[in-house]
């Protein structure tokens, strides 16, 4: 194999690294390094039968296996692009015993760029070489023939968001295994942190490398972070992030892709293994908005953050995602009612867990928000709270009524407690007479005695209407029930004959929540 790879290389005299440019072609268009990337799914492909194909700008002359201490500053650019030429050659890493040889070349040739390009900036920052145009281009054809490939379909279908299935009540145990780690990480871990070194460098020089790490290379980028080895996927969330900062031109179509990806995942199929992973990026990204925040972040607000809690896999990338509707809320204190009503509109009712979740992060919210912003939607929200606090599920009416442990939204509470404590008190007296749950008796006896200290008369007039309400009820349950027994009395006299319908007694129901 390393024959094949010595006889790819031409033997002419040596050029001009700006005559290697001129000669070659981009890396995205090059139908030899697209034809390797879709054959061989970059680093997990390709076998024993293939030969090596380097880029156009392989630079002849220069031995590739030549270390960067024995030739002068003058020829290590050149040696650059040979060494990184050499490691466009991919490998079937799924069987070990293949051109194991040829795979411990690659590996230390990727190393030796690794070390050379973190040299290349110094400690102090100050570049000992820049590198070139041609350079540039050779590492992202590389990087494009390695990292840039298909990933082969997800036969644990069911799965969604990730590795698990993260907040459902799914019986399929296939979601809850371990994650699936790439053969081929070995080297694709070398080819990240090449790339990841090579766009923080200070000595790249952002307008020249941004024409070839263009839109095409970050859709591709992007494409990667649907890989279901967590390993990866952390790799590119760092490169991602690190590009964002470099690349000022390119950040408009980095949020509005990476939105894409959101939305097809919310709409569409509810599958990505990289949610996670994009929020992380996209709450460093928020951090940084300026004020006031622009129209299009509070689109993408309301439009993606808030619609990703319906997706049952929200507990894989829930506390990222409530990073991201935090980090809002702190920019402009006025989007909170707008969360808020967008969590209510998709509360979960009956997903336990993903409740538990959603009371979390509302009390997360409430511990922040300010009072006029809290009278907007102190009404629905505390009539979804009084559903929970008579939730038959213990942990959700634990969680509910662990909001009155909280002093600022005590504080809250106590200023509007003539509106709030007319909603809430039916769910405090049911408890009390009947909750199956011992804690959650307790608790409400503990809040229900709170509200009495607060205000005795607005508490005894609760009290009274409370009581009022449910003889009402009483009474039209015991009329409903009178006209049943009329109805089937005057049913029973009734001789059936042919096909007449035989009246069955209802079973008494009742909905609430």
């Amino acid at each position: 194999m390393l024959k094949q790879i010595w006889s790819k290389l031409p033997r002419k005299s040596s050029k001009s690294s700006a005559d290697s440019s001129a000669e070659s072609t981009r890396y995205s268009n090059s139908p030899r390094a697209t034809s390797q990337s879709q054959s061989n799914g970059g680093g997990g492909g390709g076998g024993g039968k293939r030969t090596a194909v380097f880029p156009a700008s392989v630079v002849a002359g220069i031995e590739p296996l030549v270390p960067f201490k024995d030739v002068p500053n003058s020829e290590k650019m050149n040696l650059f692009v040979s060494k990184v030429s050499l490691c466009c050659v991919t490998f079937d890493f799924t069987d070990s015993s293949k051109n194991s040889v040829e795979k411990d070349v690659k590996r230390r040739t990727l190393i030796e760029l690794v070390d050379f390009v973190a040299s290349a900036s110094g400690s102090s920052g100050s570049c000992s070489i820049r590198f070139t145009e041609p350079a540039i281009l050779a590492l992202c054809r590389m990087c494009a023939a390695n990292l840039f490939r298909v990933f082969p379909p997800n036969y644990r279908s069911n799965c969604s968001g990730g590795s698990g299935d993260g907040g459902g009540d799914s019986d399929n145990n296939e979601c809850d295994g371990e994650p699936m780690f790439d053969p081929a990480w070995p080297h694709l871990n070398l080819v990240y942190d090449l790339l990841l070194k090579f766009i923080t460098s200070s000595c790249v020089d952002a307008k020249v490398a941004k024409k070839y790490i263009d839109h095409s290379f970050i859709l591709r980028l992007l494409d990667l972070f649907d890989s279901e080895d967590p390993r990866e996927r952390d790799c590119l969330k760092t490169i991602l992030h690190r590009a964002y900062g470099k690349f000022m031109v390119h950040r408009p179509f980095i949020r509005k892709s990476i939105n894409n990806i959101f939305y097809r995942f919310v709409s569409e199929s509810e599958r990505h293994n990289g949610i996670a992973e994009l929020l992380e990026v996209y709450g460093s990204v928020i951090s940084g908005f300026a004020l006031p925040l622009k129209e299009e972040h509070k689109i993408f607000l309301w439009r993606v953050l808030v619609p990703l809690h319906k997706p049952k896999s929200v507990g894989v990338y829930f506390h990222q995602l409530s990073y991201c509707v935090t980090q809002f809320i702190e920019k402009e204190p006025k989007l909170t009612s707008t969360v808020i009503r967008g969590l209510l509109k998709f509360w979960p009712v009956t997903n336990s867990q993903k409740e538990m979740m959603f009371l979390g992060e509302i009390e997360e919210i409430l511990d922040a928000i300010n009072m006029v912003e809290f009278q907007k939607i102190m009404v629905p929200l505390f009539l979804r709270i009084g559903c929970c606090i008579n939730s038959f599920h213990f942990q959700v009416a634990e969680r509910a009524l662990f909001f009155w442990n909280n002093d600022n939204i005590v504080n809250l509470i106590a200023h509007n407690r003539q509106v709030i404590l007319p909603i809430v008190f039916p769910a405090f007296e049911r408890n009390a007479q009947s909750h199956w749950n011992p804690a959650v008796l307790n608790l409400s006896l503990n809040v229900r005695k709170m509200f009495m200290e607060m205000d005795e008369v607005l508490f005894q007039s609760c009290h009274a209407h409370f009581e009022e309400e449910e003889a009402k009820l009483s009474l039209a349950a015991e009329k409903r029930k009178e006209a049943w027994e009329r109805l089937e009395n005057a049913a029973s006299l009734q001789p059936i004959t042919g096909n007449t319908a035989v009246l069955v007694t209802p079973l008494a129901t009742s909905i609430t929540c």
